[in-house]
């Protein structure tokens, strides 16, 4: 698999990082999973920051286990604004948000589902942090944890979902909350362990809304060629034109680079930051700002719509490689050099840990898009995988523990109260639950959206289809609190 020849760049692109001495190879490469562009955000305001607490509770290392290391505590942080909760006596629910592979501390200034209806619900609104990121990691620093073989073991979804059953559980009782009802929210990775948390634990959640969680992109329930072909034609539905020279570019980086300075050629011409050390290197950045773009599509901006603009605008006369970068410099503004080099973070070593236990997101190439064929290979994966960790993935694990294969069959039985919401050019939503599997379970998608807009802050420039499927969730909501009221009431 040609991904292996790679050096995965930027972490806010491509979370396949590879972070162990004297291993130059990446199992896989997954773009990544989370709710926003974390790149193009800011932090929090100081007018948002003063509603919200922030909290440290002593968590159990190991939920599920009786051995003696099992019972060692870590402080997982968690954050609360109480700025519209109606009180302990009024029973309003609480929202609360999973945080996912990064840490927490800029989730609150990007998702605003939960503050901005907290004043209709008079809800109390709950952040938690991911085990292993940000705070909340047990036993020092990430490098510490990562290295020590018993201590990665904890750091699991199974693992995470049950963190929060905790602290879901020890904030109402800190805040007398007893009959309020919860609704877990979260995004991509945080999606999939809202939708899970709902399944697992449904006597502490009332319903969850999983925004853009691809639950069914495991053990070849889709094709691994899904995401990239639906960037492809992303960008192909906004500009043949800008699609083919994409596709043709590949050819070209590698006629250059072949020549004697051919990469110092191709460092001049991208105006890269520092010298390229391998093809690979440039191919893995204009990859990452492919997918991201489409991933990323968000209104106003549109960046596949920036990219292409860029690209077939460029100054009459340039040739393939004169038109991409003019695509670079649109999409990441003028600059006087481009940084192509891969970032360490905390977010590229956890999730490369996740990606090679148990999350085997089975992503490759076709030969029918617009970048270089790369089918995806398992026995090579496990390859990779072992020599990072000297331990084999499971690919069947996550179906395993919380099912994916005949989903509707199952879950029309015994699941209920689940949002599953898509954008549709959104290019995991390929692995994404796009139909109502029973009178509970519902799909809320849109041709037009991309990856989590509907869980993200609502702007007065937001389109109409986008504020429809927010009022659509909402009002789903409103049904299940409704009848958890009549319940409680009876």
């Amino acid at each position: 698999m040609k991904a292996f020849a790679r050096v995965i760049f930027q972490y806010y692109l491509l979370f396949v990082l590879v972070f162990l001495q004297n291993v130059s190879t990446s199992p896989h490469k997954i773009p990544r999973l989370s709710p926003y562009n974390k790149e193009e955000l800011s932090s929090v305001s100081a007018e948002d920051a003063k509603d919200l607490k922030t909290y440290y509770y002593r968590q159990t290392v190991d939920h599920f286990n009786l051995a003696p290391q099992s019972y060692a505590t870590f402080n997982q942080k968690y954050v609360v604004n109480s700025k519209h909760w109606a009180g302990p006596n009024s029973n309003s629910p609480i929202f609360a948000y999973f945080g996912a592979e990064a840490p927490l501390d800029v989730d609150f200034s990007a998702i605003g589902f939960l503050s901005q209806n907290a004043p209709r619900f008079k809800s109390l609104s709950l952040y938690i942090e991911h085990r292993f990121y940000g705070e909340s990691i047990p036993f020092g620093t990430m490098e510490d944890a990562m290295k020590n073989e018993t201590t990665r073991g904890y750091f699991s979804s199974a693992q995470a979902i049950a963190d929060y059953a905790e602290i879901v559980l020890h904030v109402k009782n800190k805040f007398s909350a007893h009959n309020s009802p919860v609704i877990v929210v979260g995004g991509s990775y945080g999606g999939m362990l809202a939708s899970w948390f709902r399944l697992k634990y449904p006597h502490i959640a009332v319903g969850a809304l999983a925004s853009s969680a691809p639950i069914l992109y495991f053990d070849n329930i889709t094709p691994p060629s899904a995401y990239y072909s639906l960037v492809a034609k992303d960008f192909k539905e906004v500009s043949h034109k800008c699609y083919e020279t994409i596709r043709k570019s590949w050819s070209e980086i590698d006629r250059i680079a072949s020549k004697n300075g051919g990469l110092s050629t191709l460092s001049r011409r991208f105006k890269t930051c520092s010298s390229l050390k391998s093809r690979e290197e440039l191919k893995n950045y204009l990859d990452g700002m492919y997918t991201s773009a489409a991933q990323y599509n968000a209104p106003p901006e549109y960046p596949v719509t920036v990219v292409c603009k860029g690209i077939d605008e460029a100054p009459r006369g340039s040739d393939v490689i004169g038109r991409i970068f003019a695509g670079v410099a649109s999409r990441r503004g003028k600059r006087s050099c481009y940084n192509m080099t891969a970032s360490r973070t905390q977010t590229s070593v956890g999730w490369r840990w996740q990606t090679c236990s148990e999350l085997v997101i089975p992503i490759g190439i076709a030969n029918d898009t617009m970048f270089e064929a790369d089918p995806y290979d398992l026995a090579e994966y496990i390859k990779g995988c072992k020599q990072l960790y000297g331990l084999s993935p499971r690919p069947h694990w996550i179906t395993t523990y919380y099912g994916g294969h005949d989903i509707k069959l199952v879950l029309k039985r015994f699941g209920s109260n689940i949002i599953f919401s898509n954008g549709l050019r959104d290019p995991y939503s390929t692995g994404g639950v796009l139909e109502d599997l029973s009178e509970s379970i519902l799909a809320v998608t849109t041709r037009n959206g991309s990856h989590c807009l509907d869980i993200l802050v609502a702007k007065d420039s937001d389109p109409e289809w986008l504020v429809m499927q927010r009022k659509t969730e909402v009002k789903i909501i409103e049904g299940w609190l409704a009848t958890y009221y009549a319940d409680l009431k009876s």
